[in-house]
């Protein structure tokens, strides 16, 4: 027992040992290197507007992190389609057609299989909802891949009569 407590003891003092033998000065240069890197890493401090009461922050070539990164712009995503405003209308499959409030709204999915709610006048991609009846959905296409046409195409949309 008495043993394991010295050679506890003993060990460090033999590794310091052996830096001073086979080392030279090589303690004191790992000294003297950690103390250079701390005094580097030293973080500035905030100075206090002294009129105001205000931190005024240097930032010495560093971005300021108290700035607003978006800085007044909206953040939209360019990864796939956001809602109906994005699809194509021939892309439009009419799953139903539901009327409230003596309203009739169509339910529609797109190209990822999500349901969407449409009424008359919502727009999407290439045209827009011209009108809902019980069976069917009109489509007025203004564009075709993103070139106006002369003349306007209706595309009317029904539910088969074996879903009614």
């Amino acid at each position: 027992m008495m043993a394991k407590k010295i050679g506890l003891l003993t060990t460090p003092l033999i590794f310091l040992l052996s830096l001073f033998i086979w080392g030279g000065n090589l303690l004191p240069s790992l000294l003297a290197q950690e103390q250079t890197t701390t005094a580097q890493q030293e973080p500035k401090k905030l100075q206090l507007d002294v009129t105001k009461g205000n931190p005024i922050y240097n930032p010495e070539g560093r971005r300021d992190p108290f700035r607003d990164l978006l800085a007044g712009r909206e953040l939209k995503s360019k990864t796939g389609i956001r809602g109906p405003i994005d699809m194509s209308i021939n892309d439009i499959i009419l799953i139903g057609i539901v009327k409230a409030k003596n309203r009739f709204t169509a339910i529609i999915n797109g190209p990822q299989g999500f349901p969407y709610y449409v009424k008359v006048g919502d727009k999407f991609a290439d045209g827009f909802v011209l009108s809902i009846t019980p069976n069917k959905v009109v489509f007025r296409k203004l564009k075709e891949r993103g070139i106006p046409l002369m003349r306007p195409k209706d595309i009317t949309k029904e539910i088969n009569p074996e879903e009614r």
